[in-house]
This record gives structure tokens, C-alpha cells and sequence, in this order.
């Protein structure tokens, strides 16, 4: 504390003098660096929340305040104008302590240009010289999708030349190819009015917008027009144009069309990286998609890390929708603007949409990671698991056990072992259970357990972080009763899994915990449980098969388990063999071997 209330006493009277007023706050460092900037609805208790209670807030939020030297701060009008204005600073200074948006493309944009008989074209340069942009686009072939469209739709000039009303009328230009194969109408030799040029414009500007159901509605009273004048040719190229609308629209539309001028987001915050995806919604039709990732610096709250992800999409795509449909209320307010939280129906669908692409967005760039650091894949899934499963520390060590036995015969365990989340078969073990007498999973599990451990503390090897056990509560108790009389119980994390519904049970638990279907904690375990399965079923079956082996033939030198298969396969019984002629046992087991077993049973035979 010491240490900390040097700063505080030389930054008090800034603190006090603070005003209770909407704006944003920068904290300097010793070199008048930034090191961090923040929004506040109120300034002077968002600051002072700094330096109260110290002890109390993060590691990492500690340090940040160790480091403050100077506080500067801006009023604005609206919490709103803070949110803006926080954005602009922070993609401005970098700071050290801020969220990193992971997000350095530039996205290209669909240009109206400002000039007679306006060009559309693809830039990634915005020049403010009155021309209209409309973007920016993540997806790069929505947008090459949207501008071939409305090329087919509405042929306009691709040139470069200067259509002022005098160069027209002084006869300057010609028209060139694009004329003759239908993909302009001319207008450089007038063949073309402003006003008709325009009226295509005007909608391509609503195709853009979304706003397709309205050309759409345009399209259908021209074709209507041309049919009540007997211009059939005229009707059916229009008809051509509203198939390749509607054909585009369909593709487009996935919710209920009423649904206009939405925005969604939807957030997945996991460990140190954040994502957001967000979806523009115009007349039920996506127009927009895109996916920022976000690197936390202070253990921001999803709430947080939401904010700063609307604000920075929302300037960066223009967009002034009056809705927001969000997975959970962020933590300010928006003049003018409502937020919906929807728990059913065609909203909720977008919603659902927006969360499965902001999740397969995480996974394609976990798969880049791992690809590059293959080693990043295992401590990924180790600090899944840990956080999932409620464990102190990674289960870099993992044991599965499996009881095996049918209907009580030749009763076997296994256990398998798992480290990195890789199967380490060198220390895979089979056991006979020796005191269970009969079918009893409870009790052959408590031995095995115990014999288990109780070798490892024995040899003084490492135990295990994760015990699994395949069963449910019963299996789980009996398991939990040898690690007790082991002194071990509380020391290693131990789980059982239940094959029905694959519940997780903890110990003095009722309740099973479930884990996401799509979960990787959950496939590592399943991949345990199944592992250990196919384990115990081999040895069991080799247990069993054994047991069936006729110990006649075992007697005989050199006829080991293998041999002995093939002769009791092919003759049925030890009689029929001991009957066999000598060409019939050396077909089946060879000259040498078929030899050997001829004079076991023809001792007389062969001596005489």
C-alpha cells in the first residue's frame, strides 16, 4: 500500500477535481505515454474506483495503477459521444493497457461516384470528394455478388470520360463496345437521359441498401406497363430481371423479410482472446458480415469487451440501426437506439446464426494456431479442460479405468493413460481382478483403484491430476473409498463418466454435471472412456480365450496358443486331432510342427 499511496497523494487533487459528468479518461505513464484510455458515465467514480479498494481488484489492474503518473480527461454531451470518442483514441495511441482489436484489413467499398452519369466500382481508397460509399465489406464476394447484379439489372457505364452535358452536345465521343453488347446504354452519345440514368442509379443505391424488396415492387409495375402496352418483349426482359432479383434475394433472405435495419452481434470470450461477429439485417437479408478478435489486457468482462466491439463495428460499418439484437445487455446506453435479447422466434435465429459464425471463426483460427504450434493445441485443450472440469491444475496426467467381465466370468480391468492429452500406451495396464468373487463392477473397481496407487506411492512414481472413472455414482464411491484409505482422497481430481446420457459425476455430488455435446473436454474424455473400452475387451477376450484352450495340446512341446487355435479350428476337438493323419496336421500347422504333434499322440508310431 505504501508504495501505492505515493501515486495516489500526488494524483488526489486531480481525482477530486473530476466532474460527475459522461467522458473519457487517459492515464499517463512517468514518460507522458497513454498507457490506457476508459469511458465513464460518470468520471470522477469511475477513476476514484481506481484507487479504492486496491487490494481488492486484479493483478494486472494493480500494475496498471502503479504506473499512473498524470490523469487527463474529456467531457462529452452523451454517454454515447464517450463511447466514440474512446474508440478513436484508442485506435489512435495503441495504449498498453487497452483492448487490441486483432483486425488490420481494409476492406473494400462500393463507390457511387460523385460525377455526371455516375460510375459504380469496388475502391479501397474513400476520397471525400461528395461521392457516395457504401461498405465497408468483410465479405468480398457479397460485394462482387451485389455489383454483378446490379450490372445485369441495370446497365450503366464503366469509361472513365467526362459526360458533361457540353462535351455530349459538342459530339466528343463515340460510343464503344460496351454499347453494342448491351452493357451500357450510351449515354456519352445521349443516347441515354440524366433523368433515366438516374432512375437506375436511385436503384442500385436500394439494392445496396438491402431495400430489394422496393426494386422489386418497381419491376413489377414496369413489366405490368409494358404487357397492358403490348410491348412483349420490353415485359419479358423485365420479367428476366425480377427471376435474377428474386433468385439473388432467396439466397440472401433467411429470417422473416419485416425484419429491417438490424444489427446483431454476438460474443465468445474465452481466456485472453475475445470474438465478436456481427450481422447487418435489411429486410430479413444479410448485407454484412464480419468477425473482430479482441485481446484482453485487464480481464475485461464480456460486457465490456461487447461495448468496445459495437462501437468500433458499428463506426467502422456506418451504420445507424435503431435495433441491436445482443446475447446479454451491454454495459452502456445508446440514445435513440433499443437493444433486444431474444429468446424465441426469427430474431432469435439470427442470433443463433451470429453465435455459430463468431464459433466457427474461433475454431478456424485455433486450427491456424495449431497448425503453426502444434504444441499450442495440447495447452489449449488442458486449460478447457481444467476450467470445465473445476480442477486446481491442467490434467496434463490422465488415468481411465474399465471394469470388464460378462456375465461374471474371467473378470479384468484396464486402465489407460493419457498425458498432453495424447495416449501414452507405455503406461496402459491390464489387471486380473483377484478378491471379487462374481459380476460386482463396485467392488472389482475399489481394487483395482487401490492396487493401482497404491503401487505408484510404493515406487514413488507421479500420480495422476485426472482420474476418470467409466461408471456412475456407484463406480465413482467405490473408487473414491480406496483413494481415502490411500490418503489421497482431495489430492487428484477424480471423475466418472455414465454411458447413457454421458453425465459427469463428482464425488458427494447427486447431481451430474453436463457438459456441451461439442465440447473438447468432453471428447477427450469420451476418447478415455473408449480407449480404456477397447483396452479391456482385448484382454478380457484373450482371458477368455485362453480358458478355452484344450490343455492336451498345451502339454506338447513347441505348440504354443497360436498353433493350438489352429488345430482345435480346423478339427473341431482334441480327439479328431489326436485321429488326424500326419499330411492333414503338417497342412494345417507345417512339415515340422505337424510332426511333433503326430508322435505326441503315435508315440509306438513313431519309434517303430
Amino acid at each position: 500500500m505504501s508504495a501505492l499511496n505515493k501515486y495516489f497523494s500526488q494524483l488526489e487533487p486531480i481525482i477530486r477535481s473530476l466532474p460527475d459528468k459522461p467522458g473519457v479518461y487517459q492515464y499517463f505513464d512517468d514518460k507522458n505515454r497513454i498507457i490506457y484510455v476508459g469511458k465513464a458515465k460518470n468520471l470522477k467514480k469511475r477513476v476514484s474506483s481506481y484507487f479504492v479498494k486496491i487490494t481488492s481488484i486484479s493483478g494486472k489492474v494493480q500494475m496498471l495503477v502503479r504506473k499512473i503518473a498524470d490523469i487527463k480527461y474529456i467531457v462529452v454531451a452523451t454517454e454515447q459521444d464517450a463511447l466514440l470518442l474512446e474508440n478513436n483514441l484508442i485506435k489512435k495511441y495503441r495504449p498498453h493497457y487497452n483492448v487490441s482489436l486483432k483486425d488490420d484489413k481494409t476492406f473494400p467499398w462500393i463507390c457511387i461516384k460523385n460525377e455526371p452519369f455516375p460510375r459504380v466500382f469496388s475502391t479501397r481508397t474513400v476520397i471525400r470528394d461528395g461521392s457516395q460509399y457504401f461498405g465497408p465489406y468483410a465479405n468480398v464476394r457479397l460485394m462482387h455478388t451485389l455489383l454483378d447484379l446490379t450490372r445485369q439489372l441495370y446497365p450503366i457505364r464503366n469509361c472513365n470520360l467526362k459526360l458533361t452535358g457540353k462535351n455530349i452536345s459538342g459530339g466528343k465521343f463515340r460510343v464503344c463496345l460496351e454499347f453494342h453488347i448491351g452493357n451500357c446504354k450510351g449515354p456519352c452519345e445521349n443516347k441515354q437521359s440524366p433523368g433515366e440514368y438516374d432512375q437506375s442509379i436511385a436503384a442500385i443505391k436500394d439494392i445496396i441498401k438491402g431495400n430489394i424488396s422496393s426494386v422489386a415492387r418497381q419491376l413489377k409495375e414496369l413489366m405490368m406497363k409494358y404487357a397492358d402496352e403490348l410491348e412483349f418483349e420490353k415485359a419479358h426482359i423485365v420479367k428476366e430481371k425480377l427471376e435474377l432479383l428474386d433468385k439473388y434475394q432467396s439466397k440472401s433472405t433467411i429470417v422473416n423479410p419485416s425484419i429491417n435495419d438490424v444489427d446483431v452481434f454476438s460474443i465468445i470470450a474465452d481466456g485472453l482472446t475475445a470474438y465478436v461477429n456481427y450481422l447487418k439485417v435489411m429486410n430479413g437479408a444479410i448485407i454484412q458480415v464480419h468477425t473482430i478478435e479482441l485481446q484482453k489486457k485487464l480481464d475485461e468482462t464480456p460486457e465490456e469487451l461487447l461495448s468496445i466491439a459495437i462501437t468500433d463495428i458499428r463506426q467502422r460499418f456506418e451504420s445507424n440501426s435503431p435495433e441491436i439484437i445482443l446475447p446479454f445487455m451491454p454495459d452502456f446506453e445508446m440514445p435513440g437506439i433499443s437493444y433486444v435479447i431474444p429468446k424465441i422466434g426469427d430474431k432469435r435465429k439470427l442470433l443463433d446464426l451470429s453465435e455459430r459464425n463468431v464459433r466457427y471463426y474461433q475454431l478456424e483460427k485455433e486450427r491456424q494456431k495449431d497448425l503453426v504450434d502444434p504444441e499450442h493445441k495440447s495447452k489449449r485443450v488442458l486449460d478447457t479442460m481444467m476450467k470445465d472440469l473445476r480442477m486446481p491444475e491442467l490434467p496434463v496426467h490422465i488415468e481411465c479405468f474399465d471394469n470388464s467381465n460378462i456375465q461374471g466370468s474371467f473378470p479384468v480391468a484396464a486402465m489407460v493413460c493419457f498425458k498432453n492429452v495424447k495416449p501414452d500406451k507405455s503406461e496402459y495396464r491390464h489387471f486380473n481382478i483377484k478378491t471379487v468373487e462374481g459380476p460386482d463392477d463396485f467392488a472389482s473397481m475399489e481394487e483395482i483403484i487401490y492396487r493401482r496407487y497404491k503401487r505408484l506411492l510404493d515406487d514413488e512414481k507421479p500420480l495422476p491430476q485426472l482420474i476418470v472413472v467409466d461408471g456412475g455414482k456407484g463406480q465413482l464411491s467405490s473408487a473414491l473409498t480406496s483413494l481415502e484409505k490411500l490418503g489421497l482422497k482431495g489430492k487428484i481430481t477424480i471423475i466418472g463418466i455414465a454411458k447413457k446420457l454421458e453425465e459427469i459425476y463428482y464425488p458427494n455430488d447427486p447431481l451430474p454435471m453436463y457438459l456441451d455435446k461439442k465440447s473438447e473436454t468432453l471428447r477427450v474424455i469420451q476418447q478415455l472412456r473408449d480407449e480404456a473400452h477397447r483396452f479391456g475387451i482385448t484382454h478380457h477376450r484373450k482371458q477368455r480365450e485362453k480358458a478355452t484352450l484344450a490343455p492336451q495340446l498345451m502339454e506338447i512341446d513347441g505348440i504354443g496358443y497360436t498353433l493350438n487355435q489352429k488345430l482345435l479350428w480346423k478339427f473341431k476337438s482334441v480327439k479328431n486331432i489326436r485321429t488326424a493323419s500326419l499330411p492333414e496336421l503338417q497342412e494345417t500347422i507345417g512339415n515340422a510342427k505337424g510332426q511333433v504333434v503326430w508322435e505326441h499322440f503315435h508315440p509306438k508310431d513313431a519309434t517303430g
